[in-house]
């Protein structure tokens, strides 16, 4: 298995932000081919110090890299990665890397 995790950071309106999150990035994003779980953190984020800057994480889950690359490359892909301008105002971080359970 293999996780792409979207860290957004604070936006400048957070309730602006959730609307358009949930209304129209989401179901834009589970159109992704070969995506096999999407799940988000629910309430604030916390770290052993505190608040954190983050907003929101979310992880999609896929078979492998590839089909993380395969997804990212398509069409579909391509739309979720332009729309995330249009609401991530306080800007966000991509990462993806194999997963395992231990």
């Amino acid at each position: 298995m293999a996780d792409l995790v979207v860290l957004y950071k604070m936006p400048t309106d957070p309730a602006a932000f959730d609307k358009y999150y949930y209304e129209t990035h989401v179901p834009l994003a589970k159109k992704m081919p070969g995506l096999r779980k999407y799940t988000v953190t629910k309430g604030p984020i916390m770290t052993p110090g505190g608040p954190s800057p983050l907003h929101l994480i979310a992880t999609l889950t896929f078979d492998s890299m590839a089909a993380i690359g395969a997804a990212r490359a398509s069409p579909e892909g391509q739309a979720a990665a332009a729309d995330v301008a249009k609401f991530a105002t306080g800007g966000a971080d991509v990462h993806f890397a194999e997963t395992a359970v231990v």
